[in-house]
């Protein structure tokens, strides 16, 4: 008999962590799965482009709610998985990451009595005034099969386990994704000019820096400064793309970019500033510097053996990193262990069990 699993996706970054995932399954003979989006279809965030890109089906089904409020997401995305799994039940319910929806479709499936898995389990930054740590916590604490990515989040999900949990060290599922795409990345049409290994990249998603123009715009100057005769490529959207354009620091500012496209733009600059885990990531995937704009990453194999490199939001430590990475004085890197495109296999093999 088969296994139905249900994959409850939160924002556009975790379709990129699912698409391995659920090719996998619906290769297998043991398990078939439905794709479900907290958002609403038609959300401007999941270009059409996303999931050919990604050689996956859009979700098949959308959840609809739509807020700025996280009690509210939260609030509604049970009310509406809740009403779902009516229609549509499931073996196994999986989440991704550590937001709102994720935690309320955690605790729904749950109070049904599903098995729960959390993709990817383990990551802390011990800052319980964050909502997104007491998302984690709460994820990790009800879930059956706690996936991790690397040794770190291994070792903090296997302290943390409930009696009736289990820790997989299953390796980072973004690097399935990175593998299986790696000979697709497409040059962007309107950045032809660029040089290879010429010019720097920079990324912004964090509300709390994007909301206050007071800490970013230094940020942004420094930047500009320590970059030279080196275009910096800034692909944003929304407020991001507003707040930076207006700053004047004489940034290039684009369209935000399909998968393949950025894909392309990441791993052929010089060096990376950005805010985000994930793009921190692909950097250490592709050896490229990175520099990260926050004291603190869920991501710690990216600093211990990868090119990413921590300056908070101290413009100081920004420039002097770099002017290092620019004048090419940057660490050596290496792959973390299980980053070798085989995650959706495990997992998918651990469910089957």
């Amino acid at each position: 008999m088969k296994r139905h699993i249900c994959i409850v996706v939160g924002a556009r970054p975790n379709f990129v962590k699912v698409a391995p995932l659920v090719q996998a399954i619906r290769r297998s003979d043991g398990a078939d799965c439905l794709v479900v989006y907290a958002g609403r279809r038609g959300d401007p965030s999941l270009e059409p482009s996303l999931f050919s890109d990604l050689q996956m089906a859009p979700p098949d089904y959308c959840l609809g709610v739509e807020s700025n409020s996280l009690n509210e997401i939260t609030s509604r995305v049970m009310a509406e998985f809740d009403r779902f799994l009516d229609v549509y039940p499931a073996d196994v319910v999986i989440v991704v990451d550590d937001l709102a929806s994720t935690m309320a479709a955690a605790i729904v499936a749950k109070k049904r009595g599903l098995r729960l898995g959390h993709l990817v389990a383990g990551t802390r930054s011990f800052d319980i005034t964050m909502p997104k740590e007491i998302n984690r916590l709460v994820i990790d604490a009800l879930s059956d099969y706690l996936f991790t990515a690397g040794v770190r989040s291994t070792g903090v999900a296997t302290r943390e386990q409930a009696e009736t949990s289990q820790t997989y060290m299953v390796g980072n599922i973004l690097m399935d994704t990175l593998r299986s795409n790696h000979n697709r990345w497409r040059r962007p049409e309107g950045l032809a000019d660029l040089e290879e290994g010429r010019y720097l990249v920079f990324t912004l998603n964090r509300r709390a820096l994007i909301g206050d123009p007071s800490r970013l715009l230094p940020m942004l100057q420094t930047i500009a400064r320590a970059a030279g005769s080196l275009p910096v490529v800034a692909p944003l959207r929304g407020e991001a793309r507003r707040v930076v354009e207006e700053s004047g620091a004489g940034l290039r500012v684009v369209s935000a970019l399909g998968y393949l496209e950025f894909g392309w733009l990441t791993a052929h600059a010089l060096g990376i500033i950005t805010d985000s885990g994930n793009v921190a990531e692909e950097a250490t995937f592709n050896g490229v510097p990175c520099i990260t704009l926050n004291s603190y990453t869920e991501h710690q194999e990216t600093v211990a053996v990868g090119s990413n490199v921590l300056v908070g939001e101290d413009p100081v430590r920004l420039g002097e990193a770099l002017s290092r990475m620019v004048r090419g004085e940057w660490k050596k890197s290496a792959l973390p262990d299980r980053w070798d495109g085989r995650t959706a296999e495990r997992i998918l093999q651990i469910l089957l069990q």
